[in-house]
């Protein structure tokens, strides 16, 4: 059997050349036609122009696809991304100065970049971390890649910080920060429903009334220990033993309107110190 020498190998190297060389070609003449389209438009006005800039822009629409396809899956509709990268595009074009020189691809690429970052800013997020966490973000997502290039493996959140020179609960919020971007309907199944119907709604829990009912006996206890002891009993008769303003009369040796009248001031002197304690409470709960 023959076999392969080095100038085969190169000789088979040679041959795959000119198909590099074909598609440089073809990417170097679409590049020009849009210099030259742009540098023709900067010379026109009006109608003429507009029709100079659309046709641009139409010659370079898979640019805009392909930006937005690298930002899909990422918690907004493809198509408003492809909307959005395609708006970058006309932003660039219609922006563009031929008469700076320059190339036009070198400056669309950011422009329609920018855009698509922007949006994903301003409408990529369900609940919206504050701005310094979104842009914290951004640069983690930058560095994890540069340093997994050079490490071979995912970096920590500290080595993160360490590399930004941000503070370490400032990096680990904005990881958090990724679960702000969509959310879970409360009807979504649950991942153990096994077909029974359990959604995530099913799962919160409801507020206890023991809390209130405590907070409610903490606060007339502390009221309560302002009366006197004939109108603290006068309380207790009424409200834990149950009797009625006339077995209350008797055992204390008054008429019937009389405990009335007592019950009357009592109570409102309860609503009067409940009053003032609830401002002091809230004051307590808010000082360090």
């Amino acid at each position: 059997m023959p076999t392969r020498t080095s100038s085969d190998s190169s000789l088979g190297q040679t041959r795959l050349r000119p198909d590099r060389q074909d598609r440089w070609r073809e990417r170097r003449e679409h590049d020009d036609l849009t210099n030259d389209l742009l540098r023709r438009a900067a010379r026109l006005s009006g109608r003429d122009r507009q029709r100079a800039i659309e046709d641009v822009v139409v010659r370079n629409l898979g640019l805009a696809e392909a930006i937005s396809r690298r930002y899909a899956g990422r918690g907004i509709d493809a198509e408003d991304l492809h909307q959005v990268a395609s708006a970058g595009l006309v932003a660039a074009a219609q922006r563009f100065d031929a008469d700076r020189g320059g190339d036009f691809l070198s400056f669309a690429v950011p422009t329609i970049v920018g855009e698509v970052k922007r949006y994903f800013r301003d409408h990529g997020w369900t609940v919206r971390p504050p701005r310094r966490i979104q842009e914290l973000r951004a640069s983690m997502a930058a560095a994890a890649e540069e340093l997994s290039q050079t490490r071979g493996t995912l970096p920590t959140a500290a080595e993160l910080a360490a590399h930004l020179g941000a503070d370490l609960p400032e990096v680990l919020e904005a990881g958090r920060a990724g679960d702000c971007y969509a959310a879970v309907s409360l009807d979504h199944p649950t991942l153990d429903s096994d077909g029974d119907g359990a959604t995530l709604g099913d799962l919160l829990g409801s507020a206890d009334p023991g809390y209130a009912h405590t907070e409610a006996v903490a606060t007339l206890a502390a009221a309560c220990r302002a009366l006197s002891p004939r109108d603290s009993r006068v309380l207790y008769l009424r409200f834990f033993r149950g009797l009625t303003q006339q077995e209350i009369g008797d055992e204390l040796g008054v008429t019937q309107m009389q405990v009335s009248r007592l019950l009357i001031r009592i109570l409102r002197r309860l609503r009067t110190k409940i009053g003032e304690l609830e401002p002091m409470a809230a004051a307590s709960e808010s000082s360090p």
